[in-house]
């Protein structure tokens, strides 16, 4: 058991899975136990517990955590004084950042910010939403929504939302339409400004945010290997892109070479008829875990 430990608080709620899945990928097994929010961790220089986004930047700030991972709204809405290690762009479904954003009714007569002046707002972000209206001398009066946010407009209890979403589908789903952006948000790495001046504490944390980066990255590229004639090497590698450039490597048969590169996920469809076809065989598509 090492002699020191770095407190890390995860996400509780809808990005736990998300995150758990990040940690996994990046080389630290995390392991739930049903009601338990103290998981087990392959490391024994971490220290895990759980706690909602919400209430992370707080712990964070006050030490009670050494790092911690949370959005950025939450930490401009608790106004916490933290070191902002890494931008961590993942979300509970996708690697895209999310946006709190103004709804209201599909057949309301409200079409911009400024048509809801006197009326009232419903949102979890009330600091960050007070002064989204205030610094448009838009007067509002804005109330905590517990839950069900975009079913108060429906049920004519607010005339507008402030909302989080991804892709906007489920505020249309609600029969909300969005009419502005208040603030565009993603899950960020933070670290106790105390934590962070300590030696082995940064040394740590430094190596928790470059696998978990490495492991973000990886999710948008594959690795591609194919053996190609050198009489055709130049035609491929003219095609053939890479985050540096492909790794040629000798083989027995020195008509042919082996290459070797990493490339954008999104392109490997197009890419791989015109390799063929410039010559390239026993063309290997494989997952990776990290890219540093």
């Amino acid at each position: 058991m090492s002699s020191q430990a770095l407190k890390v608080g995860l996400p509780k709620g809808s990005l736990e899975e998300s995150t758990l899945a990040l940690f996994a990928k990046s080389g630290w097994k995390i392991s739930m136990r049903h009601r338990n929010y103290f998981p087990e961790v392959n490391d024994p220089e971490l220290l895990v517990r759980l706690c909602r986004p919400q209430e992370m930047p707080r712990y964070v700030a006050d030490g009670v955590l050494d790092l911690g991972l949370t959005g950025k709204d939450w930490i401009l809405e608790n106004n916490s004084i933290v070191e902002v290690v890494a931008d961590l762009v993942y979300s509970k479904s996708s690697n895209r950042p999310a946006r709190w954003v103004l709804a209201v009714g599909g057949d309301s007569p409200y079409h911009k910010p400024e048509d809801l002046a006197g009326k009232r707002i419903a949102t979890e972000i009330m600091g960050l939403t007070q002064e989204y209206f205030r610094s448009r001398n838009i007067p509002v009066k804005v109330e905590y929504s517990w839950g069900a946010t975009e079913a108060k407009v429906v049920e004519g209890l607010v005339d507008a939302v402030v909302e989080v979403t991804e892709t906007g589908t489920t505020i249309r789903a609600h029969g909300l339409r969005i009419i502005a952006e208040v603030l565009e948000t993603n899950t960020q790495l933070i670290s106790n400004p105390e934590a962070w001046k300590d030696p082995w504490k940064r040394s740590k944390i430094e190596q928790v945010a470059m696998l978990l980066q490495g492991a973000l990255r990886a999710e948008a590229v594959v690795g591609l290997k194919m053996n190609a004639p050198t009489s055709n090497l130049d035609a491929i590698l003219a095609i053939l892109p890479a985050i540096t450039s492909p790794t040629v490597a000798s083989l027995q048969d020195n008509k042919w070479v082996s290459l070797e590169a990493v490339i954008g996920s999104s392109l490997v469809r197009d890419l791989i008829p015109s390799l063929v076809e410039a010559g390239a065989q026993g063309i290997i598509e494989y997952p990776l875990n990290k890219v540093i």
